[in-house]
């Protein structure tokens, strides 16, 4: 199932919300060579993306792993690399990896943004991302694997939004093998039912060292989404909420 838009309108443009999704987009054309050029792409995860290992410094230093044919990542010791959680937040492994976490964004993204205010929400947002790269480098602490993604900060926006709108619908598109249909439906149950998931696919790793769980941060998605539940009351904007909780 996929979300496709919300029924809570906003009060506000979410000028921050089209900063965060430009700097994405920008990013991926500029930086990463919006994936034609593969051996740009892999330079890009590889020394910019987080690698767990090489902030704890649990990975041996020389260590290679393969990116793709003839593209191996090597562990170093880049003073860049303390800035890898933050800068591994707007960087992504491909268009369906952007598209996806552009989606998702916006569809709870902006609605956030108009509770919190737009400086509050940029804040919230890096303060999620990292929290997510904490919970991805605690579970995987000597992995040599660079990881990208806005994945983290999102999943606490996700958190954000099943505190302060749970009974919002959300409408959301379901394949039933060659037939589509989009139905509302409330936010907490779509919300849970992700989340539920993302741990179901992240308890493996606790139990058998796995870097990955299909090549995603599980962790990071959970250790986001919970920083998101906790922390958004000491964000919001009262003021914004109370007049944007639907009524009926």
């Amino acid at each position: 199932m996929i979300p496709l838009s919300d029924e809570l309108p906003t009060i506000r443009t979410p000028w921050m919300t089209y900063a965060i999704l430009a700097v994405m987009f920008a990013t991926w054309i500029l930086v990463q060579g919006a994936g034609f050029d593969q051996q740009a792409l892999a330079a890009s995860v590889c020394n910019l993306g987080m690698v767990p290992g090489e902030l704890t410094h649990a990975a041996l230093v020389g260590t290679a792993v393969p990116l793709g044919r003839g593209m191996p990542c090597v562990v170093d010791n880049d003073p860049i690399n303390i800035l890898t959680p933050f800068i591994s937040m707007f960087l992504h492994g491909g268009w369906g990896h952007l598209l996806g976490n552009a989606l998702f964004f916006w569809v709870f993204g902006n609605n956030i943004e108009d509770s919190l205010g737009h400086f509050r929400f940029l804040v919230f947002y890096l303060i999620c991302g990292l929290a997510a790269a904490i919970a991805h480098i605690l579970a995987q602490p000597a992995s040599p694997l660079p990881t990208v993604g806005a994945s983290g900060a999102i999943s606490g926006i996700l958190g954000a939004y099943l505190v302060l709108y749970p009974k919002v619908r959300v409408r959301m598109l379901f394949f039933f093998i060659i037939f589509f249909k989009v139905i509302p439906i409330p936010a907490w149950l779509v919300l849970i039912w992700w989340f539920f998931w993302q741990v179901v696919a992240a308890l493996p790793e606790l139990k058998n060292g796995a870097d990955l769980s299909g090549g995603v941060a599980v962790w990071a998605h959970v250790g986001g989404f919970l920083a998101g539940v906790a922390l958004v009351k000491l964000f919001e904007n009262r003021h914004l909420v109370v007049k944007r909780v639907p009524t009926g």
